[in-house]
């Protein structure tokens, strides 16, 4: 009996085609789109995945019904992820085939890879596993297996099973995140990915096969070493090698700080909150929080004969402004005088303003700023001098001076936040040793499982989405579709410079996300399925099912200075 026939939808040919009943995503890939070539570059890209009605799915996926399907390769984010996942499970293999007694942990994302750790299987006394210090030479026995298991282009397959039993794998493969994270869920089912005989779990599509991840190298880092991906750009070339020691540090000290606190992954956190710990760990949080402020404000008072100026540089939704603020506070706590001044006014009237290559304003750039006048008035600030401050109307485009005039007295330190502070080429003629510089960034160091990282990126835009809603009418759509322009500059403005900074302030709390779900969920629900900003709600709506959320009475117990007022509201700084 012939299969039924149904009319799927092509949009990377603009065509319709008529299949059977059943066919998968590769099998109609082959059929009508094998690569997507970038119209700018020329570059082709391999298809990785596809979207199917605009939610993404394997290519091992049946198609049963009329669908519109969209294939998408390393040129998209979703792309990218589905590349990096399955490297993982690649390196993972080859990780167990060269020491069975091990486990590896995928950490977190730096400048110049995701950073990854052997570890002992069994933990210390303190329930602590211990790394294991790998040479050069065994980076490089691994680094060759990986290429050995992606020549021989062995096949990625996945499958349901009862949560149960794949708890008892992960419990087996000493992975007691993995089993953790489920059992924290209460699900009946869940996926379960196989290679070579290796049984793993991810969060989000796989390639079908090794044959795919040509592009990748491996370098030591620390007590571990640096997986390196292929560029956005061009997938033929891998990212390059960036300064990382600093930020790599402050990610080190709070997972040895979740650690204590008894947050190992998201499965831990949950139990946490599952056992009614919820407002205990808000509390310990903001504690933590605060120490940071009075350990900077002590460095600045220490040195305050030298240090006049502070300059705070971050990401977006990384809570620069709360934390210009406590920092204010904890000076004054002190008998110093700080004195916030947002470098926002000195940007440049509007017909000044640079384009970027479509033409819109790039008020970004560095050179969107009055550096002449802002590097003039903080001379004349240090050397004794009065200045008056402009002030940026936003909405005209210019400049103004209201008579808002400064002086630095002896107990007085100048309080600047913005994104290009850490930038020495935005006040080059001023003295470098009477500032100093501060990076905030929330820098989630709690992992979903042992090779699974949460992303910075998606919780500040969590962050970013609930108080754009809030404070500016923003949609939750409009903060989506907005993000790849905000994150792209980032990449040139912010995090080339991160590493200038003379601290590195965390703003990531170990409660937030279970807070952000409470608030983000909804609002991620109203994106409809015919918005471009749906498969992006889809994704994030996925993360959070894995994350159990506070209550209202617990989200009451959030102190007004939080940080996390800044962007849900109640705070009184």
């Amino acid at each position: 009996m012939a299969k039924k026939k149904i009319t799927v939808t092509c949009q990377n040919t603009g065509k319709k085609y008529e299949i059977p009943a059943g066919t998968t995503l590769k099998e109609f890939s082959d059929r009508c789109c094998t690569a997507i070539r970038d119209p700018k570059t020329g570059v082709e890209f391999p298809v990785f995945a596809a979207l199917v009605d605009h939610k993404l799915k394997e290519l091992s996926y049946d198609l049963f019904y009329n669908h519109e399907v969209t294939f998408i390769g390393y040129n998209h984010p979703d792309g990218r992820r589905t590349y990096f996942r399955s490297l993982g499970f690649v390196l993972q293999r080859a990780v167990r085939d060269l020491w069975p007694d091990k486990v590896l942990i995928i950490d977190h994302c730096l400048p110049s890879g995701f950073f990854c750790e052997i570890v002992d299987a069994e933990p210390d006394d303190r329930g602590k596993r211990i790394p294991y210090l790998l040479n050069a030479a065994e980076v490089s026995l691994i680094q060759a297996r990986m290429q050995e298991l992606v020549e021989a282009d062995l096949p990625i397959t996945k499958v349901k099973m009862l949560a149960e039993d794949a708890c008892k794998i992960f419990d087996a493969n000493n992975q007691p995140l993995k089993a953790g994270l489920i059992r924290s869920l209460g699900r009946y089912f869940c996926s379960v990915y196989y290679l070579d005989g290796l049984a793993d779990s991810f969060h989000g599509p796989l390639v079908p096969s090794t044959g795919y991840l040509k592009v990748f190298r491996l370098f030591p880092f620390s007590n571990g070493f640096c997986l390196q991906y292929p560029e956005a750009e061009d997938p033929s070339r891998l990212i390059p090698i960036k300064p990382q020691v600093k930020l790599s540090e402050t990610f080190k000290k709070y997972s040895e700080w979740c650690f204590i606190n008894g947050a190992l992954g998201v499965g831990s956190l949950n139990r946490l909150l599952l056992d009614g710990d919820a407002v205990n760990l808000i509390n310990i949080c903001e504690a933590r929080h605060e120490r940071k402020y009075v350990e900077i404000a002590d460095r600045i008072f220490a040195e305050k004969d030298r240090i006049k100026i502070v300059f705070i540089a971050g990401p977006s939704s990384s809570g620069k402004t709360s934390s210009s603020l406590r920092i204010a506070q904890q000076c004054k706590v002190l008998g110093l005088n700080p004195k916030v001044i947002e470098l926002d006014n000195y940007f440049v009237d509007r017909e000044f303003t640079p384009r970027d290559e479509n033409g819109d304003y790039d008020f970004e750039a560095l050179e969107a700023m009055e550096l002449k006048m802002l590097g003039d008035h903080l001379n004349a600030l240090l050397a004794g001098e009065e200045v008056e401050i402009p002030r940026y109307d936003f909405k005209q485009g210019r400049k103004f001076f209201e008579g808002n005039r400064v002086r630095l007295h002896e107990r007085d330190i100048l309080i600047m936040e913005g994104i290009h502070a850490l930038d020495p080429a935005m006040v080059p003629s001023v003295d470098k040793t009477r500032i100093y510089r501060v990076y905030a960034s929330a820098l989630t160091s709690l992992n979903v499982d042992e090779n699974n990282a949460i992303s910075t990126s998606d919780n500040r835009l969590l962050r970013r989405m609930v108080r754009d809603n809030r404070v500016r009418g923003i949609s939750p759509q409009d903060t989506i579709l907005r993000w790849h322009s905000v994150r792209s500059g980032e990449n040139r403005n912010i995090f080339p410079f991160q590493e200038n900074a003379d601290f590195l302030l965390n703003t990531a709390l170990l409660y937030e996300l279970p807070m952000l779900k409470y608030f983000a969920e909804p609002l991620l629900r109203r994106i409809l399925p015919s918005s471009p900003a749906y498969t992006e709600a889809v994704r994030l709506l996925k993360f959070l099912d894995y994350i159990v959320a506070l209550q209202p009475s617990e989200i009451a117990c959030i102190p007004p200075t939080s940080i996390m007022r800044e962007f849900i509201g109640g705070q009184t700084l």
